[in-house]
């Protein structure tokens, strides 16, 4: 796990579902809070599981769960910020770095098919 720790994305994905615990814990809807929390914490997880497989394919495989996470969790920060779950500034800069996320993925996802 020590060299997982090194791995910037999954470092920024990690810190990214921590800031959606924070900005979501007192959410009363608790079927949006379970859904964009089990969003945001796929991201890490999959990015750690593919991994420590230790294959540049399956490692790809689980880059690209990931990233359709990502896109998951963008999609919950909006519908969120239009019902007022969480403000419209927060959200955008939650949103902002899931999009970063996201191409730090597509291009690692590029790097290990190449390979």
């Amino acid at each position: 796990m020590d060299a997982l720790n090194e791995l910037e994305v999954w470092k920024r994905s990690k810190n990214l579902a921590i800031k959606i615990y924070h900005n979501f814990s007192h959410c009363k809807d608790y079927g949006f809070k379970d859904q964009i929390t089990r969003a945001a914490v796929s991201i890490p997880s999959n990015i750690a599981e593919g991994y420590e497989r230790h294959s540049k394919r399956q490692f790809a495989h689980y880059l690209k769960i990931a990233k359709g996470s990502c896109a998951e969790l963008r999609t919950q920060l909006i519908i969120g910020s239009e019902i007022g779950f969480i403000e419209k500034q927060p959200a955008k800069i939650l949103i902002d770095e899931s999009l970063q996320i996201s191409k730090i993925l597509f291009g690692l996802i590029k790097h290990c098919q190449n390979q």
